[in-house]
């Protein structure tokens, strides 16, 4: 995997939420829209100063963070 240098975590800014680059975008904020069906342009055209490699980034930071959770689905 690249490094994940464009994702953010500052105690200062937004709680300490992951962001990206330090702005006050949350990573949970770019997965949410793609969660409700919105694609890569959506999100660069809802927040223009992100660059595309910004979302790529949060999507691997979410799959990183995922990929060592150990969770039951309910049935």
């Amino acid at each position: 995997m690249h490094t994940l240098d464009r994702i953010t975590i500052d105690p200062s800014v937004c709680l300490g939420q992951p962001t990206i680059r330090g702005m006050r975008i949350t990573v949970s904020v770019v997965l949410k829209m793609f969660a409700s069906g919105k694609s890569v342009d959506d999100v660069l055209n809802a927040y223009p100063e992100l660059e595309r490699e910004d979302v790529h980034q949060a999507m691997q930071y979410a799959a990183w963070v995922v990929s060592d959770q150990i969770q039951q689905i309910p049935a």
